[in-house]
């Protein structure tokens, strides 16, 4: 927070946040983000993709100007996602960058997808109201993961309080993430970072940040657990990632 507030000059006129991080799952602390920007006269916003539907938001008490969130990351529609803009004390405007029919207030012209809106405000109202339920289990799964593969040396990457509970980034130095995908693959869908970042051999800049050296973020994997998975899936899962850990810890002896 002390970086942020030196970084802010007279010239700064927006903040803009991951409200939750996509690899590691760690939740920041939006409400003093938004504090530090309102003092300083800046607007703030948060990309709240990976929160809505996981963490309750409350956008008055969190200091939140704009936030953006997609419906595909809450079991939605592809191909749509929603801007909330403050609209009191005082409204916040943006100028237009697509012109023609004045949809969306002149904010953004273009026919409106309804189904899409439809079906994606049905997706927010059942992630909100299974969210309460929905991460004690997952809570519970990730904390099973996290209790073994510790045991084993596994290291858990990010907070390891304030993150997102359906998310595991863990590393076991000495051993490739590629190496650990590839040997689960056919029964497992897990990753080394980001879906954006798939096909990217770099370090990831976020583990990087962390403090990890190159070759520590090349050991990590992310794995993920949802709405339909069971208690069967991740005993598998777990079994499935133990015994390619043992494999790969014979290879490389």
């Amino acid at each position: 927070l002390e970086q942020l507030k030196s970084a802010i000059t007279e010239k700064t006129v927006l903040i803009s946040i991951m409200f939750a991080n996509n690899e590691i799952g760690t939740i920041q602390n939006v409400s003093q983000i938004g504090a530090i920007a309102h003092e300083h006269n800046v607007l703030f916003h948060t990309d709240a993709a990976q929160a809505v539907g996981h963490i309750p938001i409350d956008v008055k008490k969190m200091n939140i100007d704009l936030m953006s969130f997609s419906s595909h990351k809450i079991y939605g529609p592809k191909g749509i996602g929603a801007l909330y803009l403050r609209s009191l004390m005082p409204r916040v405007k943006l100028n237009s960058i697509v012109y023609g029919g004045g949809q969306e207030r002149n904010i953004r012209s273009g026919t409106l997808n309804v189904p899409g809106i439809v079906g994606f405000a049905k997706a927010v109202e059942i992630a909100v109201s299974e969210m309460n339920d929905e991460n004690k289990k997952y809570k519970k799964w990730t904390d099973s993961m996290l209790e073994k593969f510790a045991a084993i040396g596994g290291k858990l990457n990010g907070h390891p309080e304030n993150r997102l509970v359906h998310n595991l980034n863990i590393r076991f130095d000495g051993i490739e993430g590629k190496a650990i995908i590839n040997s689960v693959s056919k029964k497992l869908a897990i990753s080394a970072g980001s879906a954006c970042t798939t096909q990217n051999v770099e370090p990831s800049h976020v583990l990087l940040a962390l403090g990890l050296s190159e070759e520590q973020s090349h050991y990590a994997i992310r794995i993920g657990c949802g709405r339909f998975n069971t208690d069967d899936d991740i005993k598998v899962a777990t079994g499935e990632i133990l015994n390619a850990l043992k494999s790969l810890n014979k290879i490389r002896i």
